[in-house]
């Protein structure tokens, strides 16, 4: 029952208004496709796009034709995915362990706590977490067909650096129980052609769109090579910060943001991991151990670092977790594990009431505290006379995370997309202004543009009705134009939270403004 609730908690967002702003572009960007019946070219902001493959816009563009564009048909096919990746987390620690440790491993990486925000905040990350591991498992069984398959789609997500942890996983193992014969086996060369065989239609694309069209402007330049972008500029480029698109690294970054990210269970993985280093020779696999770690060090040593970039190897995280505190014997192992939970339960605790008190939701919650009691109850009382002590603390655990997440999914992030304002204005304009065009003036949203059921006017001029800040409607009204207010919204990046917005009695200070405005020339 616990690992169906955990299933379910990835739903639990799926009808959250779509974050800014990356979450929105990816959405609009697929929406684009559907309307224009072009699935070849990518577009945002009414100009070529070139940084993401392909793949997830194609798949969102096949949820959108199937349901129409809402919030949960966006999200859906990236939860699917996540949840294909969980199936494969599973057969793939029963084959290595045993089915405890599979289970155990799935529970746990459906309660890893940027997991379950990347299913609100849809990126790339849920597909490649699922394309990964099944890449893998397939490359374990030696079915060289579907783990191609899966590695194209993989990297037609992402990039090649999709490579690293398939590779690292499949090479490490080999090379540790010191296997020559089969890691010089043809079949890895055929996987590899396979593999460049089925990522074509990328390829495709991105010569159709860019390499065909030397004169279009991309990234401020004219003859930009769509497959040169692809095989080094989005890989190799960010990751010496040569390339068009560039980042700051800090060699630690990724060190804390495990601490957070994949709570409540980061103490437990480091230790696990610490301990597979400190008895390396007695180990059982080394897939995990190479996947997560080579992948981890590459994203270290990168000059472009963003949190949801782990997410990809959280499945071998979990499985080594699993694995680690299934593995517990001794009394003082047993009692670390019990103390490390129970303290952070408890912080988990304290930090969803003093966030709860701090931002003040207006949204009702009654349900939640039903829900909370139901599922405490169950735990308790399925465990409460369980001999393990484990078992009773790691069910436990995983109780706090579902209702700190059902209370981020269903209470706090509904609520705080009040203050987004482009999914706000285009809800009322789709109302209000039905099926009237509108322009966007001095500001940017993506929201708006997914959101609005009618045209977006992307260049910066008087149309009859536009979306502006303020200081964009004191330059219309500079300009000579007559201008009337529609309706002010709220503005604030929810998906970049601070202090002073999540405090209700500062929030005001922090928020800005976008309007709808009807121009007169």
């Amino acid at each position: 029952m616990i690992t169906a609730i955990a299933v379910l908690l990835q739903f639990s967002a799926l009808f959250v208004p779509i974050l800014e702003p990356d979450g929105a572009l990816y959405a609009g960007i697929a929406k684009t496709m559907v309307l224009k019946h072009d699935y070849w070219n990518l577009y945002a902001d009414g100009h070529d796009w070139l940084d993401k493959p392909h793949f997830p816009f194609w798949m969102a563009a096949i949820s959108f034709q199937l349901f129409g564009f809402h919030t949960w048909s966006y999200k859906l096919p990236a939860i699917l995915f996540l949840l294909m990746g969980a199936w494969y987390t599973y057969r793939f620690a029963y084959e290595l362990y045993d089915e405890k440790v599979a289970r155990w491993a799935v529970c746990i990486l459906l309660t890893a706590e940027h997991l379950v925000i990347s299913n609100n905040d849809v990126r790339a990350e849920p597909y490649l977490t699922g394309l990964i591991i099944a890449a893998v498992y397939y490359g374990y069984r030696r079915k060289i067909l579907l783990g191609a398959i899966f590695t194209a789609c993989a990297i037609m997500t992402k990039g090649l650096f999709a490579l690293v942890p398939i590779g690292a996983a499949i090479g490490g193992q080999l090379l540790f129980t010191r296997n020559w014969k089969e890691l010089f086996h043809i079949r890895w060369l055929l996987a590899l052609l396979l593999t460049a065989l089925f990522i074509t239609p990328e390829l495709y694309a991105l010569y159709r769109q860019f390499d065909l069209h030397p004169e279009k402007t991309v990234f401020n330049n004219t003859g930009v090579s769509g497959l040169r972008f692809f095989f080094w500029d989005s890989q190799f480029g960010r990751f010496m910060n040569t390339g068009p698109i560039k980042g700051s690294g800090d060699p630690f970054f990724f060190f804390h943001t495990v601490l957070w990210a994949f709570l409540p269970w980061s103490v437990m993985l480091y230790a696990a991991v610490i301990l597979f280093i400190r008895k390396w020779k007695q180990q059982k696999e080394y897939y995990c151990i190479c996947a997560a770690l080579a992948t981890f060090l590459l994203f270290s040593l990168s000059r472009f670092q963003l949190p949801h970039y782990l997410n990809i190897i959280f499945p071998f995280f979990a499985i080594l977790t699993a694995q680690y505190i299934l593995s517990l014997e001794t009394v003082r192992g047993l009692k670390f594990f019990r103390i490390t939970q129970y303290t952070i339960i408890i912080l988990v605790a304290i930090a969803g009431v003093v966030l709860d008190l701090l931002y003040k939701p207006a949204m009702h919650y009654a349900w939640l505290l039903l829900a909370g009691a139901l599922l405490l109850l169950y735990v308790l009382l399925h465990y409460w006379l369980d001999k393990s002590t484990r078992q009773a603390i790691f069910y436990r655990t995983i109780a706090i995370s579902i209702l700190l997440n059902l209370y981020l999914n269903t209470i706090l992030y509904p609520d705080m997309m009040q203050y987004q304002s482009g999914s706000q204005a285009a809800t009322y304009a789709n109302t209000a202004l039905r099926g009237q065009s509108i322009g966007l003036y001095q500001v940017n949203s993506y929201a708006f543009d997914f959101y609005l059921d009618a045209p977006v006017i992307r260049e910066d001029s008087a149309s009859a009705v536009v979306f502006t800040s303020r200081e964009g409607l004191d330059l219309l009204q500079g300009q000579g134009h007559t201008c009337t207010i529609i309706r002010s919204f709220p503005h604030f990046y929810v998906s970049k939270l601070d202090l002073p917005f999540v405090r209700k009695v500062t929030r005001a200070s922090a928020l800005g403004e976008r309007l709808l405005v009807a121009v007169k020339k």
